[in-house]
Formats: C-alpha cells, sequence, structure tokens
C-alpha cells in the first residue's frame, strides 16, 4: 500500500502527536486492564505508537503490518518488539496478548464487512480471555467531500516531501489517489499511490463486533475525532 512512501511515512505525518495518542491508549488500558503487560499493534504502520508505548508507558509491543517497507522501519525503532508481515484478517501468531490494538482507521483497508468481521474474529483468537480491544474507525458514510483535496509537506534526509491527497466516492468505497513530490540532493521526482478505505455506519461496525463474539462500547470522540472501539470477548 505504502509502496512508494514506506521511507518518508514518517516525514508526511509529522503533524500527529503519536505521543498524546499513545498517552490515552495506556490510561485506556490501565482502566481496562490493570494487569495488562503484553500488546499486539495491529495494522502498526512505522511503529510510532508502539515505541511511545514501550518508552513511556512499560508495555511490551509487538507489531504486525502487510507493508514490509514500514515494517522495517518500526523494527529499526524498536528491536525488542517482535514484527510479523501478514494480512489483519488471516493471521495465526505463537503467542496470546492482553491488548490488542488497530489504530488510525487502518481497518477501513479490509473495504468489505465481511473481512472486517473475519479480522475482528482473529484479533479475539489473539487476546487472553481478560484481555481489550480498540479499534480506531475510518469514516462512515456521507462524511467524506467528494473531490476534497488536503495537502501534507515534511521533511527528510535534508530533503523535502509533499503529499497531496484527492478524495473520490464510490458507493461505499473511500479513495484516496495519494501524488507525491520528492525533492533529494539527487533531484525530483513525482510517484502516485490510490488507497482505498469501506465506509461503514456504527451500526454497521457493531454487528460485526457482535457477529466476531465481542462485546463492544463506542466512543463517538476517541483519539482524534474518528471515534474508538472497545471491546472484550463475549464468551
Amino acid at each position: 500500500m505504502f509502496t512508494e512512501s514506506a521511507a518518508f511515512y514518517d516525514a508526511i505525518y509529522s503533524f500527529k502527536d503519536y505521543a498524546a495518542e499513545a498517552a490515552q491508549i495506556a490510561a485506556l488500558v490501565r482502566a481496562s486492564c490493570p494487569h495488562a503487560r503484553s500488546i499486539l499493534d495491529v495494522a502498526c504502520g512505522t511503529g510510532e505508537h508502539a515505541r511511545h508505548l514501550v518508552a513511556s508507558h512499560g508495555f511490551e509491543v509487538d507489531g504486525l503490518d502487510l507493508d514490509a517497507g514500514l515494517l522495517r522501519v518500526a523494527r529499526d525503532k524498536h528491536p525488542s518488539g517482535q514484527f510479523f508481515l501478514a494480512d489483519m484478517s488471516d493471521f495465526t501468531l505463537p503467542k496470546r496478548y492482553d491488548v490488542v490494538l488497530c489504530l488510525f482507521s487502518s481497518i477501513g483497508y479490509l473495504v468489505t464487512l465481511d473481512r472486517i468481521e473475519r479480522a475482528l474474529a482473529c484479533f479475539r483468537r489473539h487476546l487472553r480471555p481478560d484481555g481489550v480491544l480498540l479499534v480506531e474507525p475510518w469514516l462512515p458514510p456521507g462524511s467524506l467531500d467528494e473531490g476534497r483535496v488536503t495537502r501534507q509537506t515534511g521533511t527528510h534526509d535534508g530533503g523535502m516531501v509533499e503529499r497531496v491527497t484527492r478524495y473520490e466516492i464510490d458507493g461505499r468505497i473511500s479513495r484516496l489517489v495519494f501524488e507525491y513530490r520528492i525533492e533529494t540532493a539527487d533531484g525530483t521526482r513525482h510517484a502516485t499511490e490510490i488507497h482505498e478505505l469501506g465506509l461503514f455506519t456504527a451500526e454497521e461496525m457493531a454487528a460485526a463486533f457482535e457477529g466476531a463474539g465481542f462485546r463492544a462500547e463506542f466512543d463517538s470522540h476517541g483519539l482524534i475525532g474518528r471515534g474508538l472501539w472497545r471491546a472484550r470477548s463475549a464468551a
């Protein structure tokens, strides 16, 4: 997915306050599961949440992602953790965790409710019986403006990176067209990525949690205004 941008992902997302988000996550985890130590960060990206949860809050964090480039960055940042290359809707790891996270709307990349329910069932299999799941959803239908354009810039290896995002809507799929301009000492290059995320209502997500065997609660604001699901096994 981030085939063109893994190396400078952190530069593009430098506006994101990972330290503050990790503090919120740590507080939620301690309130929900006071003895929790181990965390699996699904769709961990470059490992920024993992890094802060380990360094500032004392958790043991492993990660999982579908993008090998992002995982290379994560392993460099957080060498004490284990990082797995896998699809979040179909993976088997050798241990269970006190907490499973799926943040920054990564669940939307599954596109369909069927795959979301399969992923949630997979998360449940990797939770300890008294563990907690935290999922940050993507946006619901009707919340994105067709044709909206946003721009982010950052610095990487002494150069400048700019990403222009154009939003397209195709029924229940949101399509994010990322156009990059990367300036380095060797010159300027351009690259494009197209990301597709499914648009689901809170009611549809609630049904997916129930179908996967969870009791789930929804905080409509969450970490950054997109909401946050907190769930436990219903068994």
